[in-house]
């Protein structure tokens, strides 16, 4: 299992939060949501399940704080939206 990091307003992995391997970035704001708005994977981390890893913590992280999840990004909105496990969580859009 790759180690993942927690940063400010993001989880990734590798070693340099400024170049990750993979990465996750949301942004938290006062009404208790939590936006997430991108999502990337290296090439070679694709196909590997880290993107659905990385909003596993997201989902973890939001639970913790008692907050919702808005995905803009599409990967976590798709991930999201499929997964009944997470709709604890999920602010649905319209």
């Amino acid at each position: 299992m790759t180690a993942i990091n927690r940063g400010a307003n993001k989880f990734y992995v590798g070693e340099d939060i400024k170049d990750p391997l993979a990465e996750i970035t949301f942004v938290e704001n006062g009404g208790g949501k939590i936006v997430v708005d991108h999502t990337f994977v290296s090439g070679d981390l694709r196909g590997k399940g880290m993107g659905g890893e990385l909003l596993k913590e997201v989902v973890k992280y939001a639970r913790e704080k008692n907050k919702k999840v808005l995905p803009l990004c599409p990967y976590a909105k798709g991930k999201m939206e499929k997964n009944p496990g997470f709709h604890d969580v999920l602010i649905e859009q319209k």
